[in-house]
């Protein structure tokens, strides 16, 4: 008997014979990524509960355990438990839940582990809609009991799956910090009044295929294949913090382009508020990228970038009059500001010193790139209750201190009188400690990140990048809402990190950080 089945098969062939027969289905659901002993008892403990056992695994590409998860392909995963013989039938299901099995298989038991037993415990929400699902379509759900065991845990330790210094790492904060933590302070995070402020810009990707140099000139000639457009700017910051908080509203000064505005709607407002005012002016951002992607794996590497920015980009003054009043109001009703300098003229003075002084918390992040080099510096503030900053713009704002970043840093949470973040890329981040009213002590490199008082260091978390337009921005939006529920520095670090991870391995802004698969992940490193 073939045991790997598609689920058309089964709902039209396999099932209608099994129940004609009078035999009762149990259905078993997972990654399954390593099979381990408690796999076994746990399929055992089923194919006794009911007369036929079908197991079905998640395929690859909606696995949510972090990048390089899972680790054995979909065609691996199937043969292993197909060889089993407590295992009737295998299936793949192609989705981000069970659903798509549960309505082709229509079990009489649906089995989980006991440790599923309490919805209340599950970080992704799912099980409470599993179990609807499946009493909907006549079944129930059922618990195993028997010793568990960790395939996260086996391949994070066993099989490497995790860098050297992650693991170490890992180590040392799991004294310190929990998965209860991490929750506690998300459900904090979720009630906040989130404003978020900043230009909007739409990323504009064009992949290409590099035939080589020109024959005549020295650029690339290339061949078109396709081109995409995302949200990016602060529109990518607010739809990273939308899937965490309950209340986002973003504010920004967009182009009075009908087919913009419908897009900006269209791609925003059912998951936050928008406060934009138009402008006659000047067009919304647009940063048009060239890319071409590796033959070998899913990596890119950009050719060449234009953008749409004037030389000299100042709005007219009657929609920064408009503007400034929607933000002076807004400022007074949201718990934390999330202010997102890209430096293309939205954040004037005004803007700025309006926002230092009303914010009852606020979130820096001041950018440079391309059109702002050297003009864009964070310490033109004063003030804030968090920032992030990358090394290029550390080195900015203290360039006689290029040979010690941890000097910089210090030197910058002073200044702003907070504390904040470095990322540093492959290298990860490094946290400084918010010691407002406080002599700040001697900043080392940590070789315990509890008895650590000054800066917090944390590797990064994936080497494996698709793209990192959008990771800065995933580490800022997570790490400053952490911040600002209250979170201690480290675990802030720990929480952008992984958002870090997650935004290096989206194209763009393509999609945004999701909540669950930062917790699904947060899981995953917890499991040492």
């Amino acid at each position: 008997m073939e045991k790997i089945v598609d689920k058309i098969t089964f709902r039209e062939e396999i099932r209608p014979k099994l129940k004609r027969e009078g035999r009762t289905i149990a259905l078993c659901h997972g990654v399954f990524d390593l099979v381990h002993p408690g796999h076994i008892i746990h399929l055992q403990q089923a194919k006794q509960m009911a007369d036929i056992l079908v197991v079905s695994i998640t395929a690859a590409e909606y696995v949510r355990k972090g990048p390089g998860r899972p680790y054995f392909n979909d065609e691996m995963r199937l043969k292993v438990l197909e060889a089993l013989e407590c295992v009737d039938y295998v299936m793949l299901s192609e989705g981000y839940t069970v659903d798509d099995i549960v309505e082709n298989v229509e079990p009489d038991l649906y089995i989980k582990g006991e440790e599923y037993a309490k919805e209340s415990d599950d970080i992704t929400g799912k099980i409470t809609a599993e179990r609807e699902l499946v009493e909907r379509h006549g079944g129930k759900v059922a618990y195993t009991t028997g010793e568990v065991f960790s395939s996260t845990k086996l391949i994070n330790t066993a099989l490497s799956g995790l860098p050297e210094d992650v693991i170490q790492y890992m180590q040392g904060f799991i004294t310190q910090y929990s998965m209860e933590d991490i929750r506690n302070y998300a459900e904090k995070a979720e009630k906040l009044k989130v404003l978020v402020v900043g230009d909007v810009i739409i990323d504009k990707y064009t992949y290409c295929i590099v035939h080589g140099l020109m024959s005549k000139d020295t650029g690339y000639s290339s061949g078109l294949e396709y081109s995409e457009e995302y949200l990016g700017g602060a529109a990518a910051v607010a739809r990273h913090l939308s899937s965490f908080a309950e209340n986002v509203t973003l504010m920004s000064i967009v182009g009075n382009e009908e087919e913009m505005r419908l897009r900006l709607f269209d791609g925003l407002a059912d998951k936050m508020r928008l406060k934009f005012t138009y402008s006659s002016d000047f067009p919304t951002i647009i940063k048009h990228r060239y890319l071409t992607r590796n033959a070998k794996r899913e990596e890119y590497r950009k050719i060449f970038s234009i953008n749409n920015i004037p030389e000299t980009m100042a709005y007219e003054q009657e929609a920064k009059e408009e503007f400034c009043r929607g933000l002076a109001e807004k400022l007074d009703e949201s718990d934390v500001v999330f202010l997102c300098d890209f430096g293309h003229g939205l954040v004037d003075d005004r803007v700025k010193e309006l926002i230092q002084e009303k914010a009852k918390y606020l979130v820096l992040n001041c950018q440079t790139n391309s059109t702002n080099y050297g003009l864009n510096i964070i310490t033109k503030y004063s003030r804030a209750d968090a920032f992030t900053l990358d090394q290029k713009e550390l080195k900015l704002a203290y360039p006689m201190d290029l040979s010690d970043e941890r000097t910089a840093l210090k030197k910058l949470s002073e200044h702003l009188g907070c504390g904040g973040w470095l990322t540093r890329g492959s290298e990860g981040a490094y946290g400084i400690e918010n010691r407002k009213g406080q002599e700040c002590p001697e900043i080392h490199k940590c070789q315990d990140i509890h008895e650590c008082k000054g800066i917090h260091e944390c590797p990064a978390f994936t080497l494996t990048v698709k793209d990192t337009v959008g990771a800065g921005d995933a580490f800022y939006s997570i790490a400053g809402l952490y911040a600002a529920a209250g979170a201690p520095t480290e675990l802030g670090t720990f929480m952008g990190n992984i958002a870090g991870a997650l935004g290096a391995n989206i194209v763009g802004n393509r999609e945004a950080v999701e909540k669950v698969n930062v917790l699904k992940y947060a899981g995953t490193l917890l499991n040492i």
